[in-house]
């Protein structure tokens, strides 16, 4: 019986997959048998470290700025097919950053502007490859998050691009669906992980009593590239213990 989540042969490109979530993703399509690239915004990988969430073992590692569009639009991949494309590029600014056009426009570039601009910039190849765009947005899409109007917006925003894509580019052959994933451990969400009491409030509302890691948003991003899901399209999994039951 044929293992619908061997990727051997295929090729994968995580935008954003130097650490966190997006690294999670690489490491797990690496182990399932793919070529897998990663982006970031870093010169080399060497600049990189485990106590970051980091682990460029075995990946092929490429600098893009994605909040310059010019950079996405320039830059050269290493490969000449494209299997699977994971966008899991983000930011966000904290201390009510968001609420200053500049920090509100630097957040929006992000997290949303560079998704549109990554997708576009490699429909081609993924069409010619009949593959699958994922693009990780956050349980934020669905509820209110009082000091981050921008990754709020911009979250949301991700989710409806995801429900877009996935009708206008069914007929190219290209599955776009997407992730969102809720309170996981990374260096994005420390402001709540090592914060003892924020933490604690935060476990008592996620129903299984744990974060996410990486590696749970991983499962789910497999799953959406793989024939296990192939009726699937324009759907933006939670993936968040229960938290925003």
């Amino acid at each position: 019986m044929a293992n619908e989540l061997d990727f051997s042969g295929r090729q994968v490109l995580v935008v954003g997959g130097s650490s966190g979530i997006g690294n999670g993703i690489a490491q797990a399509f690496r182990t399932r048998g793919a070529a897998v690239a990663v982006c970031g915004t870093r010169a080399h990988a060497t600049e990189y470290s485990a106590e970051e969430g980091s682990d460029l073992t075995g990946l092929a590692y490429a600098q893009l700025d994605v909040s310059n569009p010019a950079a996405i639009e320039a830059f050269k991949p290493s490969f000449e097919r494209l299997d699977v494309l994971v966008l899991a590029q983000g930011a966000v600014l904290y201390r009510r950053g968001e609420f200053e056009m500049s920090g509100f426009r630097k957040v929006v570039e992000v997290n949303l502007m560079s998704l549109m601009a990554c997708a576009t910039r490699f429909h081609s190849m993924l069409r010619d490859a009949k593959g699958s765009l994922i693009m990780v947005s956050s349980t934020a899409a669905y509820h209110s998050t009082m000091g981050n109007p921008a990754y709020n917006a911009s979250k949301t925003g991700a989710v409806g691009l995801t429900r877009t894509l996935g009708e206008a580019w069914a007929e190219d052959g290209i599955r776009v669906n997407g992730i969102a994933p809720g309170l996981v451990d990374t260096k994005m969400t420390k402001v709540t992980t090592d914060n003892p009491k924020r933490l604690e409030g935060a476990l008592s509302r996620i129903p299984l009593r744990r974060l996410g890691t990486p590696a749970d948003m991983a499962g789910a991003a497999l799953f959406l590239a793989s024939p296990l899901s192939s009726y699937i399209v324009g759907q933006t999994l939670v993936v968040d213990g229960g938290l925003i039951l």
